[in-house]
């Protein structure tokens, strides 16, 4: 039995419907004019200055992963330049882009951390400068935590017997009498004249800046360097570094400024702040940036909140799954760090061996992509000074070149339709049809690209767009060439269609694959506006396969039930004076 295939006015009534679906998306994105790029409505140029003096390659590294970020879609025309040996010029369209300051230059260096003590969970019996709406939990009862009374009571009873050996729970923690180099201080029979030096910076500030507590961070990382159990994280947690706790409990966060004290390594134990002021003291990194395979912003079903999806490699999978094993089922925390801050300290409410993590925050769908973004391309080689220089720059192009553009493009869209009329006559209104559709489908999807994918035009997009014209007429050429060849040979119009279209779809197929694979190719290996030439090209090409398939090819099945056409009117452009012969085949029906 023969196949039934739909008839044409199905398939015309199918495109028309995806059509006015995709018109209804543009609608409910808002905006009915595409977003320029630089060279034809400027924007907005922010000049980054590297801190110190950075060297050639870690330049033009940086240079690379901010121009990843800025067109993390690959569409977005943006510049990025260096310049002057120190500094990095990110041009990017829209005049008011100051949004895109954080992307460009935050360092995005991502750690997992797990947490010793908090400010928080009594552990370690500090609360200075905890903020007022954080109420902290009640303090274990495992020798770390008492009143100060009880402490100085400890204090007497265990003066002399803390030694470098000392580990678990017996390690010395602030209020202990230890100071912060892990020496216990002998009282005197007598008062003395000074007071005597604590374990907690003296006179300092609070903030490592007075006495002898200024030191006392690179105490912590030189004590953490000879600590057997620094290489192990998990035990390490359990048992930190006496100088490491004596850090952490002088250690107030401050009101604005760094968040930590001390150089984010990630071989060494990390003293830091969450966004709420809240102080941690945290294990060597267990996980590092480099272990993540990907990164993106989402709002998780059945939530209402942005948050950055993590998908580790696999070290970072296999790593990550012994450290939900270790927590799980205690009240333990593991830290996520970026830039030496804590975004979210959570416990593990489950074993998790898939490699995938989430980090929930205060997101809003820009600052979540923004992250996930930074995240994603890597960490910056250098850091950059504080309040980049941000301007607004006019369009690189005169603003009559987009006339230019767009009358050059009018005037070879005009001059294939005159010729395709004169030429083919009746059928020569498909290909005017077909070229009118094609317009309308591809204005319609860089419209909505420009609101969901970035994507800018720029005057070489506008040339891919112009230069698709000629091959979406090729193909309708194709198809009319070989509807007539096989009316010469005497077979009905409504026939040679369909006999035709299996031989002129091989043929478009063919030639439109070879365009689409010279797009793909220099979109990938080109740079700047190149790859928006590439990205219009190719975007084009496709439109003109599913034009070709959906729109043109029924429209002449269509028109070939019409006696207009299948009887050989001279104004069809199928009478027998066209086509060559003595007498054009007559007939609907085969």
């Amino acid at each position: 039995m023969a196949r039934r295939t739909s008839g044409p006015g199905r398939t015309l009534v199918g495109f028309f419907v995806s059509t006015a679906v995709l018109f209804g998306l543009v609608a409910l994105a808002g905006s009915w004019t595409p977003q320029l790029g630089l060279d034809l409505q400027g924007g907005t140029s922010i000049t980054l200055r590297a801190e110190g003096d950075p060297s050639e390659e870690s330049l033009e590294e940086a240079r690379k992963i901010i121009d990843d970020r800025v067109n993390g879609s690959g569409v977005a025309e943006a510049e990025v330049t260096t310049q002057g040996g120190q500094d990095i010029v990110v041009e990017v369209p829209g005049e008011n882009r100051r949004d895109l300051l954080d992307t460009v230059q935050r360092t995005a260096q991502l750690r997992f951390r797990l947490v010793a003590c908090s400010q928080v969970d009594g552990r370690c019996q500090s609360t200075t400068g905890l903020p007022d709406d954080i109420i902290p939990q009640a303090p274990s009862t495992n020798g770390s935590g008492g009143s100060d009374q009880q402490q100085g009571e400890q204090s007497e009873q265990q003066q002399g017997e803390q030694s470098e050996q000392q580990q678990g729970n017996n390690r010395p923690t602030v209020g202990f009498g230890v100071k912060a180099g892990g020496e216990g201080e002998q009282p005197t029979d007598e008062p003395t004249e000074e007071p005597t030096q604590q374990g907690n910076g003296g006179n300092g500030n609070g903030n490592g800046n007075g006495g002898k507590g200024g030191d006392v961070y690179a105490q912590c990382v030189t004590a953490a360097a000879d600590d057997p159990l620094t290489d192990d994280p998990l035990a390490w947690v359990d048992q930190p570094t006496s100088e490491c706790v004596a850090a952490f409990s002088q250690y107030q966060c401050p009101a604005d400024g760094p968040a930590t004290p001390m150089t984010d390594d990630p071989d060494a134990p990390l003293v830091t702040c969450d966004e709420d002021g809240v102080a941690y003291l945290l294990s060597p990194a267990m996980i590092e940036g480099t272990e993540l395979a990907d990164a993106s912003a989402a709002i998780p079903q059945g939530e209402i909140a942005y948050v950055v999806q993590l998908s580790f490699d696999g070290g970072g999978t296999n790593t990550f799954a012994d450290i939900s094993r270790s927590l799980f089922g205690t009240e333990k925390q593991f830290a996520i760090v970026l830039d030496g801050q804590v975004l979210s300290a959570p416990t593990m409410d489950g074993v998790i061996v898939d490699g995938n993590a989430q980090i929930t925050g205060d997101f809003t769908e820009e600052t979540a992509g923004g992250l996930a973004t930074s995240l994603k391309f890597g960490a910056l080689p250098i850091a950059f000074e504080d309040d980049p220089l941000t301007q607004v720059v006019g369009p690189t192009l005169a603003g009559d070149q987009l006339s230019a553009g767009l009358l050059a493009g009018g005037i070879g869209l005009g001059v294939v339709m005159l010729y395709c009329l004169l030429y083919y006559r009746g059928l020569g209104t498909v290909v005017i049809a077909s070229l009118v559709v094609a317009g309308a489908v591809t204005y319609g999807m860089v419209l909505l690209l420009s609101e969901t994918a970035g994507f800018t035009l720029t005057l070489p997009g506008i040339a891919g767009l112009i230069v698709a014209v000629g091959i979406t007429a090729d193909s309708f050429i194709v198809l009319f060439e070989r509807i007539r060849d096989e009316m010469r040979d005497g077979k009905s119009m409504r026939v040679a269609v369909e006999s035709g279209w299996k031989r002129a779809r091989n043929t478009a197929v063919a030639a439109d694959a070879v365009s689409i694979l010279a797009a793909v190719i220099l979109y990938i290996f080109a740079a700047g506006v190149v790859k928006g030439f590439a990205f219009a090209l190719g975007l084009t090409t496709i439109i003109d396969l599913v034009v070709f398939f959906f729109f043109t090819k029924p429209a002449v099945s269509w028109l070939a039930r019409f006696p207009f056409f299948h009887s050989g009117h001279k104004l069809s452009g199928l009478n027998a004076e066209t086509l060559g012969v003595d007498r054009a085949p007559a007939g609907g029906t085969a």
